[in-house]
């Protein structure tokens, strides 16, 4: 018997788990740097949403085919008459071929006192209108709803906005406050609207942004007695429509756009 045969057939045993284990420390520090700094940074879940398209200039041919669709205030609530409401007024004011098209207390979410919510009174349209631009109003009339549902609502009225009326321009119109302050819900309506619409490239007024109504002019413009409801008075439809067209024309200019996309 060989006496040094035993030591001599360790010897290799001993090498291969020494390589063995040097080979799991490397994959070990492999994962560990590769866990630690992937190659490729995740993307936020917030990046999925679409990014802001600055909307193209708004031309319209003289005289055009204009859609205002809203909740009551469209209808010409608290007006003398609703044909004095600021959707009448602003057609009249620029020359448009106007149909109003309001019913109270509807919204994207809520059912309104003459006709339902606005994703299906979108559906009932009259397919054959072919409108050059359509103004949608609204809704403070989702506060109470808010925000379940909402965005996916708003979105679904809109792809069937835009699929019944591919050739025209659409404007969001966003919430006026009825009281002030803005009540958090209708601040909150106004920023998902804005966001959304600029996803789309489409315009988006805002009249809390744009302070339409502040406490020096809200007397003149909201009626608050029991029968205006908190909603414009005849004078304050007149001073809305004003307003709207000041913003409408403002679209027009070539410069609204590079001023908006910055």
């Amino acid at each position: 018997m060989n006496p040094h045969g035993r030591p001599r057939a360790r010897r290799p045993r001993r090498l291969l788990f020494a390589c063995l284990a040097a080979v799991a420390i490397v994959c070990a520090v492999a994962v560990w740097r590769a866990w630690a700094t992937p190659a490729e940074p995740v993307a936020p879940v917030a990046r999925a949403e679409s990014a802001a398209v600055a909307p193209a200039a708004l031309a319209l041919p003289d005289h055009p085919t204009v859609l205002i669709f809203g909740d009551s205030w469209t209808y010409g609530s608290a007006a003398t008459v609703p044909t004095l409401g600021y959707a009448y007024v602003i057609g009249e004011r620029l020359g448009w071929n106007t149909v109003v098209d309001g019913v109270r207390g509807s919204g994207y979410l809520k059912p309104g006192m003459d006709g339902p919510a606005y994703g299906e009174r979108i559906a009932a349209l009259d397919p054959g209108l072919d409108p050059d631009l359509v103004i949608v109003e609204g809704s403070i009339n989702d506060r109470t709803l808010y925000p379940t549902g909402y965005a996916d609502a708003v979105n679904a009225a809109w792809d069937q906005l835009a699929a019944l009326y591919p050739h025209a321009r659409i404007v969001i119109l966003g919430p006026a406050p009825q009281v002030l302050p803005v009540q958090k819900a209708t601040a909150a309506i106004d920023a998902d609207l804005s966001r959304l619409a600029a996803a789309r490239g489409w315009w988006y007024v805002s009249p809390i942004a744009e302070d339409w109504i502040t406490p020096d002019d809200y007397p003149s413009v909201i009626d608050t007695s029991d029968v205006g409801r908190n909603h414009p008075s005849t004078a304050g439809h007149a001073y809305l429509a004003q307003r709207l067209a000041d913003d409408i024309e403002r679209m027009a200019q070539p410069s609204a756009v590079t001023a908006d996309a910055g």
